[in-house]
């Protein structure tokens, strides 16, 4: 098994603090954020995770050392940027997860749920979701009339109707490694941010009679993201509730 990291955002929102520090380098109770996100790797060989790296991608570099890394250069996209692992992920034909490294507080437990989902369904593409009452920003699980995977719609493109949907992609999917980077060369970019969405790789891979599979064992808590101050210190209150139990 493998996993890519996505980690190459610059955080533009965060830096209103006064720090540029690339988000994944922020810090949760004196933690960078990615070391959290490695920490629930730890299931997972040291060099069969593949840290994708942009913005400062030096700093990145540094502060985990021994970690084979990719690099994005520019932002185009969570598409683009699995695509510029490829040459790091090598020949490998096996199950792949790809997540996202400004989400702290995600379990191994979840990740190890979604290899299992994605081996014992016989699926090319797994994807996480949740369940949340909450009107959050993330983009809808859409299902056919039989109750079995539609596509997702990334929430600034869903309709009013499409918002109401409360199965919300948590954006971490175990995928055919193969069949992963055979798709991502099909996407476009024809979308309201002008970016290549990973979230339209799972409807390509369908199209092509792949089986995707959705694994709701994600909490609303586990998918929550890095993106503002607000947001950060959230997790820390999350964090420091669970260093109290």
């Amino acid at each position: 098994m493998k996993a890519i990291v996505l980690a190459a955002g610059k955080g533009t929102r965060l830096q209103s603090e006064g720090c540029d520090l690339p988000k994944v380098l922020r810090t949760a109770l004196g933690k960078p954020l990615l070391g959290y996100v490695l920490d629930g790797l730890q299931f997972l060989n040291k060099e069969d995770i593949i840290i994708v790296a942009g913005y400062q991608h030096e700093k990145v570099e540094q502060a985990f050392a021994g970690y084979p890394f990719a690099m994005q250069a520019e932002q185009l996209g969570t598409g683009h940027a699995v695509a510029c692992a490829q040459e790091a992920v090598g020949d490998y034909d096996g199950p792949v997860l790809v997540c996202c490294g400004d989400m702290p507080l995600m379990r191994e437990r979840t990740y190890c749920a979604m290899f299992e989902a994605q081996a014992k369904e016989g699926n090319v593409c797994t994807i996480l979701a949740a369940v949340c009452t909450e009107d959050l920003p993330y983009g809808r699980i859409l299902r056919r009339a039989d109750g079995t995977f539609d596509r997702v719609v990334e929430d600034r493109d869903c309709t009013s109707e499409q918002k109401k949907i409360r199965e919300l992609n948590a954006g971490v999917y175990v995928f055919d490694c193969k069949k992963l980077f055979a798709a991502l060369g099909q996407l476009n970019n024809n979308n309201a941010q002008g970016e290549y969405y990973l979230t339209d790789v799972p409807k390509l891979l369908q199209d092509a009679g792949g089986r995707v599979g959705v694994c709701a064992a994600c909490t609303a808590e586990e998918m929550l993201g890095v993106n503002t101050p607000t947001q950060l210190q959230a997790v820390e209150e999350y964090l420091r509730e669970e260093q109290q139990a």
